[in-house]
């Protein structure tokens, strides 16, 4: 059986965000929220917003894209709302637009006014969303432009959930999860979009299997995720069962990562029963990119024989040849 716990780990810190990434991000974040306050203050007269990290970065467990940009989800609560009559608040047009001014020019390009947040783009690098939020009668709702309004959303609650299963599984679930993004984040490229990181998330937490090794850990939980998903492929939110997750993916999306799961279960299981470590690792790049370690054919065998080595040891210790007629 091929033991590739430690290139899993390899690959693992490859895709985590360094200290250094964490860092350049929080001060970006800071940044902007003291122009968000300025703005209220000194600009609109208004109470000053309360600010919380959602998505990946509250998650811890951002992982870095291969195209180089990824994102992170700054959550603007807004203080001045009346928490009796809904009917006074602004449009979710206007508060985008307050963020849009708040924010102009604070990098080289200008904010994108998206439907559900604005978009602050560090170019080549990163970008921040800024969702705003207000609360009436403890309902939690997220400013969406169009349609759909003010639109109950309580995104911490689901990061609360994962941090809870984080509690219970350990950190090799968020080891998990962030490889399972970096697959998904791979196979993009090559069949098309995947499901978002909340799906992935979801799924992932739902079906761990924790395991001494991780890549028996991510092999029996995509084995888990495959059979979940094969027939019909639904994710709700953990927090909200009235919200599914899976609800703007199309069919031919749908169908489009059931095939890929499936295929990564497959080859998974086949990487863990293979004998031979370098073969083992052929079979995982094809899935992960060439991101994840090679074991080169003279590591694999020599890694070989120290198994067999420490195989015999260990029997030998138990049963030791004692001398001739001794009972």
């Amino acid at each position: 059986m091929a033991n590739l716990h430690k290139q899993f780990q390899t690959f693992h810190d490859k895709v985590a965000l360094t200290s250094a990434k964490k860092q350049s991000l929080k001060q970006a974040r800071d940044a902007i929220r003291e122009r968000i306050r300025k703005y209220f203050k000194d600009t609109l007269e208004l109470a000053v917003p309360k600010f919380k990290g959602q998505g990946s970065y509250a998650m811890v467990t951002t992982t870095n894209p291969i195209d180089g940009e990824f994102d992170i989800d700054d959550g603007v609560y807004l203080q001045h709302l009346d928490t009796d009559d809904e009917s006074k608040w602004p449009t979710p047009a206007t508060v985008h637009r307050w963020l849009v001014n708040a924010t102009e020019g604070h990098t080289d390009e200008k904010p994108i006014d998206k439907q559900t947040c604005v978009r602050i783009k560090y170019a080549g690098k990163y970008h921040v969303d800024l969702p705003a939020y207000g609360i009436i009668n403890d309902n939690c709702k997220l400013a969406i432009k169009g349609d759909k309004g003010w639109t109950v959303s309580d995104p911490k609650s689901i990061t609360d959930w994962f941090i809870g299963k984080v509690k219970i599984n350990g950190e090799q679930l968020r080891r998990i999860v962030r490889n399972l993004k970096a697959w998904a984040d791979f196979q993009s490229g090559r069949r098309g979009k995947m499901p978002s990181g909340l799906i992935l998330t979801v799924l992932a937490s739902e079906h761990f299997i924790s395991d001494d090794r991780d890549d028996i850990c991510f092999s029996k939980t995509i084995n888990a995720i495959s059979n979940e998903v094969k027939t019909i492929f639904c994710v709700y939110n953990p927090k909200d069962a009235n919200e599914e997750l899976t609800e703007r993916l199309t069919d031919a999306q749908k169908k489009r990562f059931q095939e890929a799961i499936s295929d990564l279960a497959s080859v998974s299981s086949d990487a863990i029963n293979h004998e031979n470590d370098h073969e083992a690792s052929k079979l995982w790049r094809k899935q992960f990119g060439d991101r994840f370690p090679k074991v080169e054919q003279e590591q694999s065998e020599e890694e070989s024989r120290a198994n067999v080595a420490a195989v015999g040891a260990f029997y030998s210790s138990k049963n030791p040849i004692k001398p001739y007629g001794f009972k």
